[in-house]
Parts: C-alpha cells; structure tokens; sequence
C-alpha cells in the first residue's frame, strides 16, 4: 500500500493502486451503533391529520395499516411512535412469499433438544430445560404480559401469502397463543423460561398460553400491490401516507441535515420533483443527494444525479 494522495471527495479511484483513506462521515440515518446527533431518534415529520389517525389506533387497539409509495416514511412511523412513547426498540417481522404466523410466534427446535438431552444423558447429567430450545417470534414477544406495550412492525404485509392477512384475525382478535409443546408438560413444569425474539430477554411462560395485557401497538406497512380481505380491513385503522410536497420536502431536508443545507438545495427539489412525477422516487434520496452537494460532491459529474436520483419502479 502506498501513500498515494486522495483528491476531493473521492475515495475509491479504480486504478488499482492502495491508499490509506480516513472515511468521512457518514450520513445520519445510515449511522450504525451510535445514537444520532441530539440523542437518539432521527426527526419524523407527519401531519396533525395522519398524526390524529395514529393516535386513533393507539386508543382503539387497533393495529395501524400504513400504505403509500416506497420512501413515504411508512416503516419510520413504528420507530418514532415508539421512540415518542418510549416503549423501547422495535419488533420487526418483515413479510416475504414464505412467511407464516407460526414462525412469527415461535419456534420449538426439537432436533436440537433430542440431541441435548441425549449428550445430557450420555454425561450423567440433568436433561436441558424444554424452554431453551423454544423461541418466541417478534409477534408472539409482543403478545408477553407486560404492564407497557411494545410496538410489532409487520414490514410490507402485501409481500406475503394470500392468506396471511387471514390467518392473523384470531391472534389480533384474541392478543393470546398457545404452545402446545409447553401446554403438553406436567403441572409441575407448568412454569417455562423461554427465549424472546431479542438475544438477551427471557420471559416465563405459564401452562403453554402466551397472553397480552395490553395490546401491542402493531404497524402493519403495504406497498398497495395488493387488496386485503375485508375481514382484515375491518380491523383495522387505515393511513394512507402521500408523498411530501416541496414544502414538506424542505422541512425533511432541514430536520436532518440543518437549515444551511438548504441553501443550495432549490435545483436537486426541482429534480427531484420533475423526476417523481413520471415514476416512484424515495424521499431518501433527496436527502441522499442534498448529503452529497453540501459534502461538495459535483452531481453534476456524469451520471452521478442519475444513479442517485434513480427510479424505483421497472427493471433494473
């Protein structure tokens, strides 16, 4: 490696040659590890109207079905009625073709307990507790007993089965669960430790049934790919999410980036806007390429706007 200079913003060159970087600083939302500058909780900017409509599902105990384009701060709203509510980091279950309501709610590694407690066995010593090899999902750790709710984010529900929206009617409707391989144990092991979704918490388990208190305040995120039974709808409390407008677009720009960003800002917003209107751009990428102009970086270079203001629909 050789002391080769850097020149401006340029990290990488594609010349071959290594280079001893220091890598600037990172923009504030893809900080990692670290709380943000202020404290914690990157600014949500949402209107009193939708705001009304989040704290209605909160006093209903209705889970909130959020939908708008990609980029409209739909999966932001979990982490920042929980970061206003401090209930504690989120439960994100996010939703591919495979997912199922039994895996959200738990898993039972029977293969992994038979080979335990034959190794246990083996060495003369006690069987493992059944609970080890029981882990509860991000919605069956919502569905713990606790005195305070935490907030469960279903991400992107519309990506799932068809039937997925159905089968989660009774677990909303009831706020309870059973694990038959706990409800099976003898009275005195009526009382098990399992393992919660996150690494660290354990929570006791009583005769194999899992049951809220308080309803966990549930953030359910759509795309608008697909319709939902009538049945789930029903309930529900809806919120459409729309994209910002240049006003709200500035006041997101100032909320991370300061009010000296927008200083140079007016050509990226007019972009920006020209660009979204034939085809779905995010809202991050404003910020993104906003980030880059006030690092000093030439958007003009070619191609540069166009990979970073890019659409999100069609191939790629």
């Amino acid at each position: 490696m050789t002391d080769l200079p850097t020149s401006g913003w340029r990290l990488f060159h594609g010349d071959g040659a290594q280079r001893a970087v220091t890598m600037p600083p990172a923009p504030p939302w893809r900080r990692f590890g670290t709380s943000t500058a202020g404290g914690g909780q990157l600014p949500y900017l949402i209107s009193q109207q939708h705001a009304n409509v989040v704290n209605a599902a909160l006093h209903l105990r209705r889970p909130l079905l959020v939908t708008g384009h990609p980029g409209t701060g739909k999966s932001s709203l979990a982490r920042a009625v929980a970061h206003e509510l401090d209930l504690g980091p989120i439960l994100r279950w996010p939703i591919n073709s495979r997912s199922t309501v039994q895996d959200a709610l738990y898993r039972y590694d029977a293969i992994g307990r038979l080979r335990e407690t034959t190794l246990s066995r083996d060495r003369g010593e006690a069987e493992p507790s059944i609970g080890s090899f029981v882990r509860l999902g991000p919605l069956g750790t919502a569905l713990v007993s606790r005195s305070r709710p935490r907030v469960l984010l279903v991400d992107e529900l519309d990506k799932g089965d068809v039937d997925l929206p159905n089968d989660l009617l009774t677990v909303f409707e009831e706020g309870e669960f059973e694990i038959p391989e706990l409800a099976r144990l003898p009275e005195e092991q009526s009382r098990v430790r399992v393992l919660a979704a996150e690494a660290d918490e354990q929570v006791v388990v009583e005769r194999g049934q899992v049951q809220c208190t308080e309803f966990p305040v549930v953030v359910i995120t759509s795309n608008g790919e697909r319709d939902f039974p009538p049945a789930f709808l029903r309930r529900c409390v809806r919120l459409d999410l729309p994209s910002p407008g240049e006003e709200r677009l500035r006041a997101i720009v100032t909320a991370h980036l300061g009010e000296d960003a927008l200083s140079d800002v007016d050509d990226l917003l007019r972009s920006f806007l020209q660009r979204r209107a034939p085809g779905e751009l995010a809202t991050d990428q404003l910020l993104n390429a906003v980030f880059l102009r006030a690092g000093g970086v030439d958007l003009d270079a070619e191609g540069l706007l166009d990979a970073v203001l890019h659409q999100l629909g069609g191939t790629v």
